[in-house]
């Protein structure tokens, strides 16, 4: 009964629309979360059969399970689109550490991608993070018309921010991705944060704008309600492209908390710039919720080292983790990461023997 009455004093202390917001993102954790798995096992057993995404190949469109893990994918995002709309994106963002926790150990039992006892506690950080920013998140701007929110996003502030990303973008696309994107992990990710900040930016302006518009104020008349449109479709395809070539080439285990980490950031960043968030807060809560994202950090940065204390390797020695066999068959990719002490991409004796058998 006590645990029952702090959790409805909670809930009475936060907004309705963050209460809602609130909802939809948990759920659009779960879905996301376990569309990460499925997907997967449809790229890997496409891959086997085909040309593998991360090889630049399309097979993947043919697959069943691909799309089935897509579908799970699109009912999480319309959750989470519609998150945006009723609270801020300092408070939906963050709770994608959910979709974290579910990956992770859905891929230790389902892809065999091992998780240490120290992933897990992981985990439990992400958790603890999350709702250390849920309860000090700031309530939501209010926002009368899609043209307010296009005069929002070209303050002079927001257009650097986004010019600064577009440029990194393309840098990453033309330059790096041929060159790195099958060894660095951090290039596909890259694309998928960097584009993901912007993408998040323009699914909250036009969440906000169908949002007024079912409830009388029409907004679709607005040419800006159309650009934001046009805007989250170019976004979100790009992000699928390289989010689709990370999960093929690297563990998942891996891809999920740094791609959670680096968009998370970048999408704080934007929405402080854009909604001048912080604007509507006291120090104390400010401090508070980089308290929590900081914990939320360690927690993926738990995720990602344990990653390297499999087959009796050196805790402080990055390896690239052996191709093995799953329950059908098909293998999984293993993680390059760089040495500490030079950093040459490292492989284990036996990813080494792996890698040449094939």
């Amino acid at each position: 009964m006590g645990g029952t009455r702090l959790g409805m004093r909670w809930v009475e202390g936060m907004s309705a629309d963050n209460v809602k917001g609130l909802l939809l993102a948990l759920s659009s954790s779960l879905f996301i979360g376990a569309s990460f798995i499925v997907k997967k096992k449809g790229l890997k057993k496409a891959g086997a059969s085909g040309i593998r995404a991360g090889a630049g190949g399309y097979s993947y469109l043919l697959e069943p399970l691909w799309w089935a893990g897509m579908t799970a994918m699109i009912v999480g995002e319309i959750a989470n689109f519609a998150a945006y709309a009723f609270a801020p994106a300092i408070l939906v963002t963050p709770l994608g550490a959910l979709s974290i926790i579910i990956s992770a150990v859905l891929a230790h039992i389902i892809l065999r991608e091992k998780l240490h006892i120290f992933g897990i506690l992981g985990c439990i950080l992400c958790v603890v993070g999350s709702t250390s920013i849920v309860l000090h998140a700031p309530p939501e701007r209010d926002i009368e018309s899609v043209a307010e929110v296009w005069n929002l996003a070209t303050e002079p502030a927001f257009l650097l921010y986004a010019g600064v990303v577009l440029a990194a973008a393309f840098v990453l696309i033309f330059y790096f991705v041929p060159q790195y994107g099958q060894t660095y992990i951090m290039v596909y990710i890259g694309v998928c944060s960097l584009v993901g900040s912007l993408s998040v930016m323009s699914v909250k302006a036009l969440g906000i704008a169908l949002k007024l518009t079912f409830s009388g104020m029409n907004q679709l008349v607005y040419p800006q309600t159309w650009v934001f449109l046009l805007l989250v479709v170019a976004c979100i395809i790009t992000q699928m492209n390289y989010l689709n070539k990370a999960l093929d080439t690297f563990n998942t285990a891996v891809v999920s908390p740094i791609y959670y980490t680096m968009f998370t950031s970048l999408t704080i960043l934007a929405s402080v710039i854009m909604f001048k968030d912080w604007d509507r807060q006291d120090p104390t809560q400010i401090v508070t919720e980089m308290c929590g994202f900081v914990t939320i950090l360690s927690g993926t940065f738990l995720l990602h080292k344990t990653k390297d204390l499999v087959d009796g390797a050196p805790p402080n020695l990055p390896i690239r983790l052996p191709k093995h066999a799953d329950e059908d068959g098909y293998t999984t990719e293993g993680i390059p990461l760089k040495s500490a002490a030079d950093g040459i991409p490292l492989r284990s004796p036996r990813a080494t023997e792996s890698f040449r058998s094939t």
